[in-house]
């Protein structure tokens, strides 16, 4: 008979504990995987750093696609940023900039510390691949400084990984050679 009562007492007290944290539990789905995505590190394919304020869908974004120092080995009169077909967002010139950057960390936040004056043409094709071309007035040189192509863009409507190539026109050649890609996460 002691044992009943008891056992009725914890029915009582569990009962009501497990229904009132049961909605509280329900946030797990914001977890994020332990894996990540990369492409064979022997291959052609340079990994690039890159930054962006808001991964969800449909929200407003800024990314910063970084060339870094020991990105670049020599100056450089044009740049090339190759837009995958299946990232549907509209890009405007108003919206596209390129800068000196200084790229944050633990302390200090992304931020862009010069614009660099450029001519920027965004290219269509017919099977409906995209490309931005920037033309800097000036060559951008190969020193300590890093630079970023700035997109103000809405993220598209479908989530998924964006790869983004980029190809620079070094000084004294007439063709583009491949710098590296980014691959963009849009939850």
């Amino acid at each position: 008979m002691k044992i009943t009562l008891n056992f009725k007492i914890l029915k009582f007290l569990l009962i009501p504990t497990i229904l009132f944290s049961a909605p509280l539990l329900n946030d797990i789905q914001d977890a994020k995987a332990g894996l990540e995505f990369q492409w064979d590190q022997n291959s052609g394919h340079r990994r690039l750093k890159w930054l962006q304020k808001q991964n969800k869908r449909n929200f407003r974004n800024k990314i910063y696609f970084f060339l870094r120092p020991f990105d670049r080995n020599s100056d450089l009169l044009k740049v090339n940023l190759a837009v995958p077909k299946s990232f549907k967002s509209t890009l405007k010139k108003e919206k596209i900039s390129f800068c000196k950057v200084r790229i944050g960390g633990f302390e200090n936040r992304t931020k862009c510390i010069e614009d660099i004056p450029a001519d920027i043409e965004i290219n269509t094709d017919e099977s409906s691949l995209r490309s931005i071309n920037i033309y800097p007035y000036k060559a951008i040189p190969a020193n300590k400084e890093s630079y970023a192509i700035v997109l103000k863009v809405f993220n598209p409507k479908k989530s998924g990984l964006y790869q983004f190539h980029s190809y620079g026109q070094p000084k004294g050649k007439s063709v583009s050679s491949y710098l590296g890609s980014w691959t963009i996460v849009i939850d």
